[in-house]
């Protein structure tokens, strides 16, 4: 009776949920990493205030929250915000949020994701112009554009894609 074992099939469900966990606490630590640059008290800063509440709200344990805070402070932190531009398909305008230790890896892992899924890049203020940023931290569109069914599955998919990629933290879409 091999391959029947309950606890094989508890092992396997167990992996599998506690690598979709790690990769979401992965995200939120690499935030408030990232949100701690220059002022690492969430007190004074409103940034970092909010992404801890957001990874409590996930059950980050609060040891790993002060690692990542003090990883901020360190000169080895080094994660570096990037807001990205691109055009996706329908010619929707989005803004990438992203945060990397190392821009020269993520910047083409994105490009091919953009490419592969029918995105173009954009140069830096050609999509930027079209936002304005929000008083709760968010980019809202200026001039919301509605797409087609066929433009807004494949928006849909590129959407998905980018955010499966470990260092992309928000995306933001010109779409309605």
């Amino acid at each position: 009776m091999s391959g029947h074992s309950h606890w094989a099939g508890i092992k396997h469900k167990k992996g599998a949920a506690d690598a979709k966990r790690g990769e979401v606490f992965g995200k939120l630590l690499a935030a408030i990493t990232v949100a701690a640059n220059g002022e690492p008290n969430s007190d004074f800063n409103p940034r970092l205030r909010t992404a801890v509440l957001k990874a409590k709200e996930a059950n980050v344990p609060a040891d790993r929250i002060a690692a990542a805070i003090t990883r901020a402070s360190d000169a080895a932190g080094g994660l570096e915000d990037l807001i990205l531009e691109a055009y996706g398909p329908g010619g929707a305008a989005l803004l990438i949020e992203a945060a990397s230790a190392n821009r020269n890896r993520t910047i083409p892992e994105i490009k091919k994701i953009l490419a592969d899924h029918g995105g173009k890049w954009a140069e830096s203020g050609s999509v930027r112009w079209a936002f304005e940023p929000s008083p709760d931290g968010n980019w809202q569109a200026k001039f919301p554009q509605g797409l087609g069914p066929e433009d807004a599955g494949k928006l849909t998919e590129l959407i998905a894609a980018l955010e499966e990629h470990s260092d992309v933290q928000k995306i933001h879409t010109s779409s309605k």
